[in-house]
């Protein structure tokens, strides 16, 4: 099966390779949205179901493998969310207190207290918040296609930066959240 270009060549990979240069940009995009590591493995496997299903239809001159990979990984994730508030109340940008991961959620990177403390401030941060922190940080994209997956230009995507940045340095100071309403 082929699969699509890595940027602006036109050409076409096999999808196995798109897989192991995308797995980690879109697992790490994924694991800092739910902050699950179990959750995140089943996750990211769907969503490279999906698409490898679909590859046939993915056109590089319309969007990179890595934002066409995040759109399908934000898609599935948004019916994640649906799925699960069928079965309880779970608003997407609501607050979620920290719980201190298990051992076997955890991985051996998140023993390094700096790591452990950046986990308790993105659990602090509303889902949409997470988001542009997964895409920034953990897939780095550039605003351009932040803002192509968002639905919004470049310019507003680095004000909520410059924004949340400055909130998560407010709760690495150790400030309440009502602090910033």
């Amino acid at each position: 099966m082929e699969a699509s270009n890595t940027g602006t060549s036109g050409v076409k990979e096999d999808f196995s390779e798109v897989f192991e240069s995308q797995f980690s940009n879109i697992y790490n995009y994924v694991y800092a949205r739910i902050l699950h590591r179990e959750r995140t493995e089943d996750l990211v496997s769907e969503i490279f179901i999906k698409a490898m299903k679909h590859y046939d239809s993915y056109n590089p001159s319309i969007a990179t493998e890595r934002t066409w990979l995040t759109n399908i990984a934000r898609n599935t994730l948004i019916d994640e969310y649906r799925k699960s508030s069928k079965a309880q109340v779970f608003s997407l940008d609501a607050e979620t207190e920290y719980v201190e991961p298990s051992e076997e959620d955890t991985y051996p990177i998140m023993q390094n207290p700096v790591n452990a403390e950046a986990q308790a401030i993105l659990s602090k941060l509303n889902d949409s918040e997470r988001e542009l922190i997964a895409m920034i940080y953990f897939q780095n994209l550039s605003n351009p296609e932040i803002g192509e997956i968002l639905g919004i230009n470049a310019k507003a995507v680095s004000e909520r930066h410059r924004r949340l940045l400055a909130k998560c340095r407010k709760l690495e100071a150790g400030k309440s959240l009502s602090d910033f309403l």
